[in-house]
Order: structure tokens, then C-alpha cells, then sequence
């Protein structure tokens, strides 16, 4: 119990975990998204108030007006104009005293250069933006604008990166958090599952496991495992009943091989030993038969896999007619041969199965048809001039050890087993054994076999 809740909490463990790790990792991933963003925006924002800061400065160089050699900026921006010799005309007050900038010129056909470099000369960083306005035509007399900012650090807006910092671990934790929950109210379910097949037994086996009520993947396993339940419950209640019937058809041949056994202990000299040993040995091979039949059963259901050759139907319903005399007349009918690939023994005791059953009921004869009924599929009929079964008991015949009243009397010499295994043994073959209408008016019952004319599953059902 404390393993598989430890097993348990393993899982939730390990989910919550794997959960908040991609979180923590997605997080971190649009925390830097975010912070590139920021820092673009800054730039972008720098470039625009140091573009507006030299058109002005260049404004006022057409108009005259600039004053010399210091420049007023707004917000103190830094700025420096130069002449086409290189000479400081003017600059503002922190670029005051300071070299000429070495940044490039703008190239020939165009008045403005921006970008950003890490050599000028300028207070303040040791990288920055740079924009360079060009002030009169190509040649002597023109001059050069120069607004320069730092350029913006890693967290421009420190507030706003440390508020996105925050949240990473938040995030991983609400993800983690939010697992850990749905995780715990899954394997709820699952445990409560556990929990009632720990609890069910062969003497309890009709309980069933709790279905949730969300339709997720828990409930159809719940429904799955109430299923294979039901189909358990079933397997059970037809050994039991299996059991049952087994001891209830040993019980008459062992009491009558008692039976004679004590009248010959208690009056030896008065027993007829030939009758005896005669009677001893019927019971005997009933008893054999039975067992048989439970055997045959056995490695039907416990292996299907039995080796498959070609069979001819008609030759082999020849040959299990001629094994042994029957009571009635019986008859093979067959324009050509049919084959299959099958089990012959499995099939030679199908064959035999129907034909002691029908040899059972007839009044005078029995007859086979063997033949196809459409492409691929081989028939065998097994017909009967007997009394017939009504059309409400021809599924009950297949059960195991079921004997109907009518035909009681001259089902004495078999177990009960026959129907239900010759059935077995056509759907291991992949075909099937109906009990079907005469195709006349007479009475009597006809069996018919189909089973596929090619290759047959090896685990067919």
C-alpha cells in the first residue's frame, strides 16, 4: 500500500517538476524577447529625440542663428558642429572642450548618417548613438550636425525588467502549483481504482471500479477495466458452472461402477462375472469419454495453434464414416473434392462429433453434403431423418453437457460435450456450426459446417 502511494507521489512528483522546468524555460525565453524588445524601443526612441535635436541645430544653421561656440540642446543632449576643415564651430555644454567626433560623414548623395560607435570622444558611455546631419551644398562651407546619446544598457527601463524578472518564477510556480493539483486529482481517480481491484476477489468478483465523471482517459481505463470485469464474472460463473456439470456427469458412471462392484463383493457366488465386467467396462468408457471431451476442450481453449495441412472434407468424412459401423444408414455426397487448410484431427473429431449426434437421433439414415456455397468457402451438411430440435432449444444444443428432453432417451451414449467442442473447433478455424432449417418439409435436423477455403487465422475466434 505505502509503495504504490509513494509510487504515486513519484509520479506527481516527476509530472510537477518536468511542468514547472518548461515553464521556467518558456518564461525565460519571452523574458529575454521582451527585455530585446524594451531595449529596441529605448533605441529607437534615442534615435528619434537625436534626429529632432539635429534637424533644429541644422534649422538654425540655415537661418543663421545658431549661436557660437556653445549650442542650447534640449535635455542637455550632447551635440557638436563641424566644419568641412574639421574645425569645431560650436557644441554643447558637456561636449565643451572636446576633439572633433570621429564618426563617418554622410555618404555623397544623402544629408544624414546614423549609427553607433564606441571611439568618440563623449561623456557619458563608452558606446553611443550617433546622428550626423550635413548643413549646405558638397564643398567649402558646409558643416557638419553631430547629436550623440549612451547608448541604452541591457535594462533600459530597470523597474519594468525587474517587475518581467518576477514573473519567470512565478510562472514556474503557478505551472508547478497547477500540475501538482491536477496531477494529485488524476491519480485520485487512479487510486480509487486501485483501491477497489485490490479489493475484489473470486468470491466478490461482481464489484466494479469507480468511472469518473470527467470523460477523460481515466474514465475509459475505468470502463475498460469494468469490462474485462464483466467478462472475468463471466469466465467464473461458466467454470463454476462447468464444474458442476462435470461432477454431475462422473457422478452416474462412478455410482454404477460402484454399485457393481459392492453386489459382487456382497454375494460373490451369485454375481455374473461376464455381465458385470461387461456393465464395469461401460461405465468405464463413458467415464473415458467424458474425459476425453474434457481434454479436447482444455487444449482448445488453452491453444489454438495446432498445426494446419490440406484436407480434403469429402475424403475425410469418407474415412469417419468407415471407421467404425454405425446404427443408421449413412451417406456421403460430394461432386468434388474440397479442401481446406486445417487441423486434420481437429477437424476429423468435428466431422465424427456430428455424425455419432445425428447417428443418435436418425430413425434409418444420415447424410453428408460436402460442398462450396460461394467462392472460399467450403460447406458440410449433416443431415437426419430423426424427430428434429424446435427452433427455440438450436442454439442450446451447442452448450456444454445440455441434453434436451425429446432426444434424452437416445443421448445415452453421449457426454454432452460433442456439439459444444465440434463449434469450438470451427471457429478456431475461423468458420462456424449452425443448426439450421431443413430444406424440405421432412423432419429431422441438419447441421451445417462453413469454414474458409484459404489461409485461416491462427488465433481465430
Amino acid at each position: 500500500m505505502w509503495r504504490i502511494l509513494l509510487h504515486g507521489s513519484r509520479v506527481r512528483f516527476r509530472v510537477t517538476v518536468t511542468a514547472a522546468l518548461a515553464a521556467l524555460l518558456l518564461s525565460t525565453v519571452l523574458y529575454v524577447v521582451f527585455i530585446a524588445l524594451i531595449r529596441q524601443d529605448a533605441k529607437h526612441n534615442v534615435d528619434g529625440d537625436l534626429s529632432r535635436e539635429g534637424r533644429r541645430i541644422a534649422t538654425l544653421i540655415h537661418a543663421g542663428a545658431l549661436p557660437a561656440p556653445h549650442i542650447y540642446t534640449v535635455d542637455d543632449t550632447l551635440a557638436q558642429v563641424v566644419d568641412d576643415q574639421h574645425r569645431i564651430v560650436a557644441a554643447s555644454s558637456r561636449m565643451q572642450g572636446r576633439p572633433p567626433l570621429a564618426f563617418p560623414r554622410p555618404p555623397p548623395g544623402n544629408d544624414r548618417r546614423d549609427g553607433r560607435s564606441c571611439t568618440v570622444d563623449a561623456p557619458g558611455g563608452p558606446c553611443f548613438q550617433v546622428v550626423t546631419y550635413r548643413v549646405g551644398l558638397p564643398g567649402p562651407g558646409q558643416d557638419f550636425v553631430y547629436t550623440l546619446a549612451p547608448e541604452p544598457g541591457l535594462f533600459p527601463r530597470p523597474l519594468l525588467a525587474a517587475l518581467l524578472g518576477l514573473g519567470i518564477p512565478a510562472t514556474a510556480g503557478l505551472a508547478g502549483y497547477g500540475t501538482w493539483l491536477s496531477a494529485s486529482q488524476m491519480l485520485r481517480s487512479v487510486e480509487a481504482i486501485r483501491r477497489e481491484l485490490d479489493e475484489i476477489t473470486a468470491t466478490d468478483i461482481q464489484r466494479r471500479v469507480p468511472v469518473p465523471e470527467r470523460r477523460d482517459e481515466i474514465a475509459v481505463l475505468a470502463d475498460s477495466i469494468n469490462a474485462t470485469l464483466d467478462r472475468l464474472e463471466e469466465a467464473v460463473a461458466r467454470q463454476r458452472a462447468f464444474v458442476v456439470d462435470v461432477s454431475h456427469e462422473l457422478r452416474s458412471p462412478l455410482a454404477g461402477l460402484r454399485m457393481e462392484l459392492e453386489l459382487a463383493l456382497a454375494d460373490p457366488d451369485a454375481t455374473d462375472l461376464p455381465n458385470t465386467l461387461r456393465a464395469l467396462l461401460n461405465n468405464t468408457d463413458r467415464v473415458g469419454a467424458v474425459v476425453d471431451d474434457l481434454l479436447a476442450l482444455a487444449r482448445l481453449e488453452a491453444d489454438r495453434n495446432f498445426p494446419r495441412e490440406t484436407v480434403d472434407l469429402a475424403e475425410l468424412a469418407d474415412q469417419e464414416v468407415l471407421r467404425r459401423p454405425r446404427r443408421a444408414r449413412v451417406t456421403v455426397l460430394s461432386e468434388a473434392p474440397v479442401t481446406v487448410s486445417a487441423g486434420r484431427s481437429e477437424l476429423a473429431r468435428l466431422l465424427t462429433n456430428l455424425i455419432d449426434n445425428a447417428d443418435r437421433h436418425a430413425r434409418s439414415a444420415v447424410t453428408l453434403i460436402v460442398g462450396t456455397e460461394e467462392p472460399g468457402t467450403a460447406v458440410v451438411e449433416v443431415i437426419d431423418d430423426g424427430p428434429g430440435i424446435p427452433p427455440e432449444d438450436r442454439e442450446r444444443v451447442f452448450e456444454r453437457f445440455t441434453r434436451l428432453n425429446e432426444g434424452g432417451h437416445r443421448d445415452a451414449g453421449g457426454t454432452g460435450l460433442g456439439l459444444a467442442i465440434s463449434r469450438d473447433i470451427a471457429a478456431a478455424h475461423g468458420g462456424s456450426l449452425i443448426l439450421a432449417d431443413r430444406q424440405t418439409d421432412e423432419e429431422g435436423a441438419r447441421f451445417v459446417l462453413r469454414l474458409p477455403m484459404g489461409a485461416t487465422p491462427w488465433n481465430a475466434r
